[in-house]
């Protein structure tokens, strides 16, 4: 998985897919976490569900938890503060 430290925290590479039956860590897509969510990608609903995810998921604040790359693109750059490496790999455990 394609994931770069920085001194504001942990970049790393998502692959979306919206409208999915229910919002999941689906595993890897090549280099990319792969993330279903459940809403559709009109008005920036599935980016809002993706930050408000991946902010529960890692049990962070939704406000750390940012969009750098990719707004309009199933593909994103996501970066996460007050997050470590090992933190956003665990997301992992049990995925294939």
């Amino acid at each position: 998985m394609w994931i770069k430290e920085t001194p504001e925290g942990i970049i790393f590479k998502a692959a979306i897919q919206p409208r999915g039956s229910r919002n999941e860590i689906a595993g890897l897509k090549g280099d990319a976490l792969k993330i279903r969510l459940t809403a559709p990608p009109v008005e920036g609903a599935a980016n809002k569900m993706c930050i408000e995810f991946l902010a529960k998921s890692l049990k962070v604040r939704k406000s750390d938890v940012e969009i750098v790359r990719g707004r309009s693109s199933r593909t994103k750059h996501l970066l996460v503060r007050s997050a470590t490496r090992e933190r956003v790999e665990s997301l992992l455990k049990g995925k294939s």
